[in-house]
């Protein structure tokens, strides 16, 4: 290495990278707790392993993140420990529908890591966005592999396509909310389809934390959010149906009633949060952008809406519960 590419680690961290580091750390302590239980709970051999590689690289991304913040004088988060998981808890989900659980992390990883990584300056810091992005990459194609194997994967719908280069003629190409609206176009139903997939997962997700949940309140709260991708998959299942294009579905979300939780209240929460709210919040955005039909887009825009203020309501409630820990901030220099 050279000298200058090493005295770089000694520059002090931008805001950004402090940022993302924290973030970081709480979302590997997450994915730590997750897959303790789920490599505890599953039965299947071939998901086990999947499960083994990301625990241990769950481990890997703490201990490097803790020496990164000490060496800097920060804080570490709190995070989330042994006492937000029970691993002997009885099994609540089929294996079927961890593998998607781990699909669904994965997921998160790709679509934060890569943006972390372009905040980011200093060498030790893009190095370990770096060494995510890469092993996100990895085990996410074993899983597609699996789930294949396995026959599980949710394929996109197949459709047939014109193959002559056409350009639109007029301005009805944007239209929809009348009569004569053009067929979906293929970015468009990908998607659509992108997006009712998620809403099947978050739904079975919100189902599962509605009967763990202790509490009355945040029972309430996953209720509401199921009630929530209820609507969606009616308003988007609707557009794909009424252009006769099919969609698949799972048929294993499977989960059992249990007495005992295997996670706490307070890591379920931030996973609805995060994973769910900040995933479909970046899906929705690309799925906006990317459609032209007027139709469309008033769906996705009054969906967002409605997400901003669920989501908006489980951050008032994480902090009522004292759950939410404050990013580091800038020292007050108006005192």
């Amino acid at each position: 290495m050279s000298p200058a590419k090493n005295n770089m680690s000694f520059v002090e961290l931008a805001a950004s990278e402090v940022s993302n580091l924290w973030s970081s750390y709480l979302k590997s302590s997450m994915d730590l707790r997750l897959l303790e239980y789920f490599y505890a709970s599953t039965e299947n051999n071939e998901i086990k392993q999947v499960i083994e590689k990301m625990l241990n690289q769950s481990q890997d991304n703490l201990n490097e993140l803790k020496e990164i913040l000490i060496k800097e004088n920060l804080t570490l988060p709190l995070g989330f420990t042994n006492e937000d998981v029970r691993v002997d808890a009885l099994k609540v989900f089929s294996d079927t529908f961890i593998l998607y659980f781990c699909f669904d992390l994965t997921h998160l990883s790709m679509s934060t890591y890569p943006t972390a990584l372009s905040d980011c300056a200093r060498n030790d810091v893009r190095d370990h966005f770096q060494k995510n992005i890469a092993f996100s990459v990895k085990i996410q194609n074993e899983i597609v592999d699996l789930m294949l194997s396995q026959g599980v994967y949710l394929k996109p719908p197949h459709v047939a396509i014109d193959s002559e280069v056409e350009f639109a003629d007029s301005m009805t190409y944007l239209s929809g909310f009348f009569g004569g609206s053009r067929p979906l176009n293929t970015a468009e139903i990908a998607n659509l389809t992108r997006i009712v997939h998620r809403a099947q997962f978050s739904k079975m997700v919100f189902v599962t934390f509605s009967k763990l949940a202790k509490t009355k309140e945040l029972k309430q709260h996953f209720s509401k959010g199921r009630d929530g991708i209820e609507k969606v998959l009616d308003s988007l299942q609707g557009v794909l149906d009424k252009e006769n294009i099919p969609i698949s579905a799972s048929g294993d979300y499977k989960i059992s009633d249990v007495e005992m939780s295997p996670f706490s209240d307070k890591l379920m929460l931030f996973f609805v949060n995060t994973c769910l709210g900040i995933f479909c919040f970046a899906m929705i955005s690309q799925a906006m952008t990317s459609s032209l039909r007027t139709d469309i887009v008033s769906k996705l825009d009054q969906i967002a809406d409605d997400m901003k203020k669920y989501y908006g309501q489980g951050l008032l409630l994480a902090i009522k519960e004292n759950w939410f820990e404050q990013p580091p901030q800038a020292v007050n220099r108006k005192v």
